[in-house]
């Protein structure tokens, strides 16, 4: 038994944000059901970062494990009508539609509420439910632009650093995440469902905490220097640095520590929260002069044994050989029925009783359509005339 067992999620959630969510809440153990278009959600059929799969694209695999899979038209009052069955039935709604197509489609709160008042409904959007722009794409670099941290890092006179993932859709998907089970525990508490509206703009704003802190608070801009820092508000050195064979980080160690492992008699004197800031450039050249005369992993036994905090870069050729990653499980490895052997990032949070567990692979469009409207209370012979009218559809392995 896992910790959301028994719990119920219609995902009605396209791209990233929302199915994310969704799909932690069902590594939880959550009945989700993926509710989609006749002819699946539009991610199934674009391209994925050049990988294609054999019947389902990489992204929508990634995102979509431990569903089940509704096809079905809400456009067709038919097929609306068999959704309100489902969600009389369900214990999350989850939707991030622009402001206005849930109303318009006919499942928007209001119109869940009124056939499950106890529904836990969580809208998600780029920008707010409201307010002038709240029709604008939220689109993920989009909201990178927008969030400040684009010149956290970098050089002077660069243009600004865009995060290489997806962090705004990722944290938002997390806030999602975090917004049900909150949701839930209400409903246990009192036996009262709500809507909670999550958006991508607040959720990567409250993500910098402590840096939008330093400015509001403490007045200190974020200030970039000619030296390719990783973080304007932390002291030098702080960053990735070239080896003699790669790269590897080193995360503001004290200085005068640092000059004398590193025979670097210039830093001997520092103070390192004064001059760590004040003299960052002349810092950055003398630690990166010196780190190009060893490798990295001398460099790594070397800072270990020192307490000095230092990594290596990895790219994802790396991951999966990292004794840390196979001894975490951090990456999860199941059979699909066509697409072969799937191996991705598995739920990073692990519970002593109520583990996680990969219980559906990701589902073809509308592949337990049947399934779902017989556990509605919808007759065998209504969803025979469902799949034979087109308001639902069903394609198998």
């Amino acid at each position: 038994m896992s910790v959301l067992d028994g719990y119920r999620v219609l995902d009605l959630s396209i791209a990233m944000s929302g199915p994310f969510a969704a799909a932690r809440l069902g590594d939880l153990g959550a009945d989700v059901v993926k509710v989609e278009p006749t002819t699946g959600e539009w991610q199934r059929h674009v391209s994925a970062g050049g990988a294609t799969g054999n019947r389902i694209n990489v992204s929508f695999l990634s995102l979509n494990r431990n569903k089940r899979s509704l096809a079905v038209n809400l456009k067709d009052p038919e097929g609306r009508e068999a959704l309100l069955a489902l969600a009389r039935t369900a214990d999350v709604f989850l939707q991030n539609y622009r402001p206005g197509v849930a109303e318009r489609l006919g499942v928007d709160y209001e119109s869940i509420k009124a056939v499950n008042p106890q529904i836990v409904y969580v809208s998600i959007s780029g920008y707010g439910e409201s307010g002038p722009y709240a029709q604008r794409p939220g689109q993920d670099l989009l909201l990178q632009g927008m969030s400040g941290f684009m010149k956290s890092a970098g050089r002077v006179g660069d243009p600004p650093h865009p995060a290489p993932l997806y962090v705004v859709d990722a944290v938002t998907a997390s806030t999602a995440f975090e917004a049900v089970l909150a949701g839930l525990l209400h409903k246990e508490r009192t036996g009262q469902g709500q809507l909670i509206t999550v958006n991508m703009l607040d959720s990567i704003i409250a993500l910098q905490l402590q840096e939008m802190s330093i400015y509001t608070q403490g007045k200190v801009q974020a200030t970039r220097t000619d030296e390719p820092h990783a973080h304007t508000y932390i002291r030098a050195p702080y960053g990735a640095f070239e080896t003699a064979d790669r790269e590897i980080t080193l995360a503001f160690p004290e200085l005068p520590k640092l000059g004398a492992l590193l025979d670097l008699p210039e830093l001997l004197g520092m103070d390192s929260e004064v001059d760590g800031f004040a003299q960052r450039d002349t810092v950055f050249r003398l630690v990166a002069d010196k780190l190009r005369e060893r490798t990295a992993q001398e460099w790594l036994d070397l800072f270990d044994a020192n307490g000095i905090w230092a990594g290596p870069v990895y790219g994802y050729a790396d991951i999966p050989e990292d004794p840390q990653v196979k001894h975490n499980g951090s990456l999860l490895s199941y059979e699909h029925p066509t697409e072969g052997t799937v191996t991705t990032p598995g739920f990073p949070i692990h519970f002593t009783r109520t583990p996680s567990a990969l219980r559906h692979p990701t589902p073809l469009a509308g592949q337990h359509s049947r399934d779902v409207l017989r556990e509605a209370g919808i007759s065998e012979e209504r969803i025979d005339a469902l799949l034979a009218s087109g308001a639902v559809a069903s394609e198998q392995a």
